[in-house]
């Protein structure tokens, strides 16, 4: 599946290096050296040169050698082909797209609705589920969500209000 994983950010220095806005987790074996990432409207770009300048991703392409030449991909953004059924490097790894559209359950069995997003927040990622009264926002902890089986598209929800409730029992 085609991914987004960054966007070309302003020119750095004068030898063609741009900021990226990194847009995945795995940055180092996304923007690696020899890397081919596509665009939209400038082809696929290959990684010759990478490296971090407080804090900022630095990327150079082939046969972009000059400020003016990378200049030109500003705003420009990353795309790589990525299999979102591959394990994780970790057994509670998901892709985003993984857990979009499954369904979620109470403990008891009761339907509680459908994750219809994921926010990626400073904190941790949120899972925002649709249900008949409107939406809920789960943080997408073990705590509050201790089962998710992506083959059967389903995953196990304590909402934190239900959490807080039994604790005061």
């Amino acid at each position: 599946m085609r991914l987004n994983v960054g966007r070309i950010g302003r020119a750095h220095g004068i030898l063609g290096e741009a900021t990226i806005e990194v847009r995945t987790d795995l940055a180092e074996e996304r923007f690696a050296i020899g890397a081919q990432l596509e665009t939209d409207n400038h082809g696929n770009l290959i990684v010759v040169s990478a490296r971090v300048h407080n804090g900022i991703l630095l990327l150079g392409f082939d046969g972009y050698t000059d400020r003016n030449a990378i200049e030109k991909l500003r705003d420009v953004l990353l795309f790589a082909q990525v299999d979102i059924d591959e394990p994780g490097f970790e057994e509670d790894d998901y892709h985003v797209l993984q857990l979009i559209g499954c369904q979620a359950y109470l403990v008891d069995g009761d339907l509680v609705g459908e994750v219809t997003e994921v926010l990626n927040l400073p904190g941790q990622d949120v899972l925002s589920i649709k249900t008949e009264s409107g939406e809920i926002l789960i943080p997408f902890v073990h705590q509050l969500v201790p089962v998710v089986d992506i083959k059967a598209k389903r995953m196990t929800v304590i909402p934190p209000d239900f959490y807080e409730s039994e604790a005061s029992q």
